[in-house]
C-alpha cells in the first residue's frame, strides 16, 4: 500500500488467493511506501471475517477498515437470523451493494473476499465500484500481482490441498517483494478448511518452506 499526505494510504502491495481441493488460501505482504519511503511495515491487510471467511485488501486503508467493521457485523447478524455462517457469495454480494451505492465517492479499494459455503471453497476478486468475479482457481491484487500471478499460472494444478497451496502462496509472495518496490517485509498467509482458520506469519512459513 501506498502512502499519500491528501489521500491516506493507496493501491501498492500484493495479496493472493487460491482455491484448493479442502479449503481456500489467502495471503499478503505488510509493507506500506509514501512514494519511495516505506511508511510501515507491520500494516495487516489479511482478515478474519467469520471461522469461514477472510478477506485480503489493498487500497485505502480507512476505507477498508470500514467495509471489514461492516462486513464483520453484518456476518454476525446473517449468523444469529439464519443460523448458519454467512457464504462468500452472500459476503461478496453485499459488498458490491455497498460499493456500487458508493461509486461517485468510492471506497479506494481492491478486495479478494474467500471462503467455505459448508464444504466448497468459493473466492471472489472485488473492485472499487463494486464489481466482483468468483475465480475459480487463483487471483491476485495490487501493484505487485503482476508478477504473482506469472508464478500462479506456472504452480497452479487442479487438485492442491491448503497444504501445497501455503508454499505456493508463500513463493508467489516472495517472488513479488523482490521485484515490486511497494510489496515487502513480511507476510501473512490465512487458511481455511472445514475444520478451522489458520494463519501463518513468516516464522510458521519457514516450517511449510522446509517440509516435504
Amino acid at each position: 500500500m501506498d502512502v499519500d499526505n491528501k489521500k491516506g494510504y493507496l493501491k501498492g502491495t500484493t495479496t493472493i488467493g487460491l482455491i484448493c481441493s479442502d479449503g481456500v488460501v489467502v495471503g499478503a505482504d505488510s509493507r506500506a511506501t509514501a512514494y519511495t519511503f516505506i511508511a510501515n511495515t507491520e500494516v495487516r491487510k489479511v482478515w478474519k471475517i467469520d471461522n469461514n471467511l477472510a478477506m485480503t485488501i489493498a487500497g485505502t486503508v480507512g476505507d477498508a477498515q470500514e467495509l471489514i467493521r461492516v462486513l464483520k457485523a453484518q456476518a454476525e447478524i446473517y449468523k444469529m437470523n439464519e443460523n448458519r455462517l454467512m457464504t462468500p457469495k452472500s459476503a461478496s454480494s453485499l459488498l458490491s451493494i455497498i460499493l456500487q451505492q458508493n461509486k461517485y465517492m468510492p471506497f479506494e479499494v481492491g478486495l479478494i473476499l474467500a471462503g467455505l459455503d459448508g464444504d466448497v471453497p468459493q473466492m471472489y476478486n472485488i473492485d472499487a465500484i463494486g464489481g466482483y468475479t468468483e475465480e475459480s482457481k487463483f487471483t491476485a491484487t495490487g501493484s505487485g500481482s503482476l508478477t504473482a500471478i506469472g508464478y500462479l499460472e506456472d504452480a497452479y494444478k487442479k487438485g492442491l490441498s491448503v497444504k501445497e497451496g501455503v508454499k505456493i502462496v508463500g513463493k508467489a509472495l516472495s517472488i513479488a517483494m523482490r521485484r515490486d518496490a511497494a510489496t515487502g517485509n513480511n507476510m501473512t498467509i490465512a487458511v481455511i478448511t472445514k475444520n478451522a482458520y489458520t494463519e501463518y506469519t513468516d516464522k510458521d512459513l519457514e516450517k511449510f518452506s522446509t517440509a516435504k
